[in-house]
Parts: C-alpha cells; structure tokens; sequence
C-alpha cells in the first residue's frame, strides 16, 4: 500500500475519536463536523480494507481489527510528532496531555501535594492522574507513564528507571504502644498485633524483615487484618490497630508531629525501590522526560 497524506490524516482523525469517545467531540478539537469526522474514518477503512468502529445511535467502540490497528499505529503518531519537534529544535518544549498511571500511595503522598509545581512549571501541560494497584499495558490503556514501588518485573518489555530506594519503616501509633507496649528487640513483633499487607503477585501476606548492614532478621507476625492498599495500612496503623511497615517515603510528617514511633530506627537498611516506566527509548517525549525528572526531584 502506498503511504500518503491521506492515510496520516485519517489515523491522526481515528486517534481522536478513540480519544474523545465521539465524533463530535473530535469534531470539536479538529475543527471538523462530525459528519466529515464520520467520512474521514470511512475513508480510512475503505483505504486499509478493515472495519475499524461498530457504530450504534448512542455508542461506539473500535472493533477488534481496529484495536489492533490503534495500538500499532497511536504511538508511532508520538513518534512522528516528537521527530517534527526534534526537527525544529523543539524538543525541549513540553506541552499536550500527559497520561500518568500512578501508585496510590505515591499518588497521595508525594505526587499530589507538589503537583501544582509541576504545573506551574509547564503551563502548557494537561494531566490525567489513574491511581491502581496494578500496571496493566499501559500502550492498550494510553499512558504516557507509569510511577511504581518493587523491582523490576522479570519479563517486562517497559524501559525503567529507578527513581529512589525508599527505607520501609516499622511503626506504630501511641495509642497501640500505651496498650499493648513497645516492643524492643525484632522478635518481640511476634507477640504484637501487625498489620499485614497483600503481595499482589502472590496473595499472601509479604514477610517481614529487619535489615542492618548484612545483618536480616526474619519477623514471623501475626494479624488479624490483611490488605492490599498502602494507605489503608497507614490509616489503619494511625488509629492504634497494631504495627505495621510503611515506606519511610512521606513519613516525615506523621515521624515529626509524633502521630508515629518508628520502633527500630537502628534498622535501617531494609529499602524498597520506586521506578518510572514507560514504553520505548527511542523518541521519548519531552512531556514524559520532564515528568520523570521531577519525581526524582520530589523523592530526593
């Protein structure tokens, strides 16, 4: 098939109604009816052979030829665009929307009190902030990138860069502490209610440890609530439920007005890593460079 300006206007036209869920409102944003919305796309499938929306009077959705085309082609328009900016010596310039799939707990903690820096910084840039547990693809779900504590996973084809090791902390709130005691040594936690928190690649609960230097210290614990979201084993903790271990990565606050005792703070070499990922190094666009340089300045 010979390439054309045409089928580049068509895909760029797709893109948008994807996008915005409609024909008009893609209509809006390119300037266009909805009707030539409606012909473009038309056009293109005629032009590649392949039927690429089912259309209904009240919705539209890509059909499974058409997903497959959308995934393959949406970020080579990315590409595209940053080579144009390249071209003009304008790689620098950040602007667009830029799509963040976020931790929870980083989301709540770190990113979301220094956003409106980030902001200020760029007043050219549109956000969308998705908070979820899991990574998911984010090519299939349109993110720009993705902001994620743990290591690497082992068969990922996403590029990562480590933004920061956090230390993990053992706490606990006074009210638990006035009733139940301080625990002095690693093995007193066994005789402590802990607050457990769901690995979400096995189900069960991680297993806890004391690191100093070379010296790990395994802590069998018990509890009798297990979860899966690290602010809800903060705020659990906060209220005096039992001891837990958080991220020492915006624990200052809580450390400092004493609504937490870190409970063994000559352990300090247990760290848990935070990475950025995101799709290919070629062609990298400003927006997603800009973000990443300033988690690690809001991490360190």
């Amino acid at each position: 098939m010979m390439f054309d300006g045409r089928l580049l206007n068509g895909v760029s036209v797709l893109a948008a109604v994807v996008e915005s869920g409609s024909f008009a409102r893609a209509g809006e944003a390119l300037g266009l009816t909805a009707s030539g919305v409606s012909r473009a796309v038309a056009r293109l499938e005629s032009r590649i052979g392949v039927r690429l929306l089912e259309r209904t009077t009240r919705s539209l959705r890509l059909t499974d030829d058409g997903t497959r085309f959308y995934e393959q082609v949406v970020p080579l328009l990315g590409g595209i665009e940053e080579a144009a900016a390249y071209a003009a010596g304008t790689t620098q310039t950040v602007r667009g929307r830029l799509r963040i799939n976020v931790d929870p707990y980083f989301s709540r903690l770190i990113l979301g009190p220094n956003l409106g820096t980030f902001l200020d910084r760029y007043p050219d840039l549109q956000i969308e902030v998705v908070t979820r547990n899991e990574i998911g693809d984010l090519v299939a779900d349109g993110m720009d990138v993705a902001v994620r504590f743990g290591e690497i996973p082992a068969k990922s084809s996403l590029i990562a860069r480590q933004l920061f090791r956090t230390r993990v902390i053992t706490v606990a709130a006074p009210s638990y502490l006035a009733r139940h005691g301080t625990p002095k040594l690693p093995a007193d936690l066994t005789d402590h209610t802990c607050i457990q928190y769901q690995d979400p690649l096995t189900g069960r609960p991680f297993e806890w440890e004391l690191r100093r230097g070379n010296k790990v210290v395994p802590i069998e614990t018990r509890g009798r609530v297990l979860v899966n979201d690290a602010g809800t084993a903060l705020a659990t903790c906060l209220a005096g439920i039992g001891i837990a271990q958080v991220f020492s990565l915006g624990m200052k606050p809580y450390l400092d007005c004493g609504q937490l005792v870190d409970l063994y703070p000559d352990w300090p070499d247990e760290t848990f890593p935070l990475h950025c990922f995101y799709t290919s190094r070629h062609h990298v666009p400003a927006k997603v460079r800009a973000f990443i340089d300033f988690c690690v300045e809001i991490v360190s």
